[in-house]
C-alpha cells in the first residue's frame, strides 16, 4: 500500500508539474508574440549566428511533455542514452551517443577568450525545452558567450534526468553525469577559446541539483552556478568542494514540487533554499551576516510588482558571491520575466574565478 501511495503521489506531481510548465511556456510565447507584433516584422527573428549549431523548436507540438524533479524507481535498470540531436553535433569519447550542440555568437573571435554557460534541464525536460523557457541564446548573441544546453540520459520510464545529488535524481543510476559534463567542457575548450575563469552552470529543478554537483565535484573549473528550484546535498560532507564557487539560489515560496523549506523525494531528503545558500556561504568562507533587500527583483510575470527579495551574504572572499533570491508566492515553474534571465547572466559574469 505504501508503494502504491508513493507512486500515486509521484504521478500527481508529474501531472501538476507538466501543467505548470505548459502555462509558463505559453505565457512566454504570448509575450514573445506580442513583442514580435509590436515590432511589425510579421514573424519570428532568427538570433542564431553564422555557423551556430543550436536549434529551437518551432511550435509547442515539437516540445516533450516536460519536467519533474525525481527519477528512477527503486527497481530501475541502467538508463538508456538519449537520441542524438539533429544537426551538426560534437560527440564525446569514451562517453558515446551523448552529442551536444554549441551556440557560437557572431562576435566570437578565436583570438579572444569567451565565457561558457552550460544550461541543465529539469527531469523529463530537454535542453531545447529549457532554452525555450530561459531564452539564454539571444543573450549569448547579445552579450557574447558560448552556450550549451545538453540532454541527460533516460531512466526506466523513458524520462531524461541528471544523476545529481543523493536526493535528485539518479538514485541507483550508474551514469556519471559529473564526468560527462566535465568532458563536455573540455571538448568545448579544445574547439573554442573558452575563458577558464568564466565557466558557469545554470539549472532548473533536477538541473539545479546537478549544477550544485558540478560545483562540488569540479570547483577548480566552475566559477559560479545558478539554480532555480534546485538544492545542494543534504549532507555537507557529500560535497567535495576544494575552492570557492559563487552561488545564486532562486526559489519560490509556493513551490509544491521542490519545497522552499526543504523536504524529500521518495524518502531522500533535500535541504531548504536558505540552508542551501547557508551551506555554500560556509563552503566559500563567507561571513555569517546577510543583507536582505525586500521587493528588490521582478522575476515573475504573473505576480504584480517586484515580488522577490534578495539576500546577500557578507564578507565573502574577493570575487566570490552567495545570494538567495526568494520569489514570494512563486511556484516551481514561474512565468519568468526577462529580468530573471538577464539577472542570472549578470550574477554569473560578476563572479569569475579570481
Amino acid at each position: 500500500m505504501l508503494r502504491v501511495t508513493a507512486h500515486a503521489r509521484r504521478v500527481e506531481r508529474i501531472v501538476s508539474y507538466i501543467a505548470a510548465m505548459r502555462r509558463a511556456v505559453v505565457l512566454l510565447l504570448v509575450t514573445i508574440g506580442m513583442a514580435a507584433c509590436s515590432a511589425g516584422n510579421g514573424g519570428s527573428t532568427d538570433t542564431s549566428a553564422p555557423g551556430a549549431t543550436t536549434t529551437r523548436p518551432d511550435s509547442m507540438s515539437t516540445l516533450p511533455d516536460t519536467t519533474l524533479p525525481d527519477t528512477t524507481l527503486p527497481n530501475a535498470t541502467s538508463p538508456a542514452s538519449t537520441a542524438p540531436a539533429t544537426g551538426p553535433t560534437t560527440t564525446l569519447d569514451p562517453l558515446v551517443a551523448r552529442p551536444f550542440d554549441v551556440f557560437v555568437p557572431s562576435s566570437y573571435d578565436e583570438a579572444t577568450a569567451m565565457p561558457l554557460v552550460v544550461l541543465l534541464h529539469g527531469y523529463t525536460a530537454s535542453g531545447s525545452l529549457q532554452e525555450l523557457y530561459f531564452q539564454f541564446q539571444p543573450l549569448a548573441e547579445e552579450r557574447g558567450f558560448l552556450y550549451v544546453h545538453p540532454d541527460g540520459t533516460t531512466d526506466v520510464l523513458g524520462e531524461q534526468f541528471w544523476n545529481a545529488t543523493d536526493a535528485c535524481c539518479g538514485f541507483i543510476s550508474t551514469v556519471d553525469d559529473s564526468a560527462y559534463l566535465a568532458l563536455l567542457v573540455e571538448q568545448v575548450q579544445t574547439e573554442y577559446n573558452v575563458d577558464p575563469k568564466r565557466i558557469f552552470f545554470v539549472g532548473h529543478s533536477n538541473g539545479g541539483f546537478m549544477s550544485y554537483r558540478m560545483a562540488c565535484d569540479h570547483s577548480g573549473m566552475v566559477a559560479a552556478v545558478a539554480s532555480l528550484a534546485g538544492a545542494t546535498f543534504a549532507d555537507p560532507d557529500e560535497c567535495g568542494v576544494q575552492e570557492p564557487v559563487s552561488v545564486l539560489q532562486i526559489h519560490g515560496t509556493d513551490d509544491s514540487t521542490i519545497a522552499f523549506e526543504g523536504g524529500s523525494i521518495l524518502g531522500r531528503v533535500f535541504p531548504s533554499a536558505a540552508t542551501t545558500a547557508d551551506t555554500w556561504a560556509t563552503y566559500d568562507e563567507c561571513g555569517s551576516e546577510t543583507t536582505v533587500e525586500e521587493n528588490a527583483l521582478d522575476l515573475v510575470a504573473e505576480i504584480e510588482g517586484a515580488e522577490s527579495s534578495r539576500t546577500v551574504y557578507s564578507e565573502c572572499p574577493d570575487g566570490v558571491g552567495v545570494e538567495l533570491w526568494t520569489i514570494h508566492g512563486g511556484v516551481h515553474v514561474p512565468g519568468r520575466t526577462q529580468d530573471m534571465s538577464t539577472g542570472i547572466i549578470d550574477f554569473l559574469f560578476a563572479h569569475p574565478k579570481p
